[in-house]
């Protein structure tokens, strides 16, 4: 929600065509970029790989 809310508050600066433009496109389309990514980084790529190699295989007995 919050990646959302940032993304959306640059999007006018993204589409913007006034004085400063050819600064501000650029950077903000980097930082919608960058927090898109993240945001599926974190919600499909990191779970799985935890999955694969975080959790403890639970088949094993434990040794004593």
């Amino acid at each position: 929600m919050t990646a959302l809310v940032a993304s959306l508050g640059f999007v006018p600066m993204a589409l913007g065509h006034g004085a400063g433009a050819e600064v501000q496109k650029p950077l903000a389309t980097v930082v919608i970029g960058g927090l898109i990514s993240a945001t599926l980084l974190t919600l499909f790529v990191l779970p799985t790989l935890y999955a694969r190699f975080g959790s403890p295989n639970t088949a094993t007995p434990a040794s004593s």
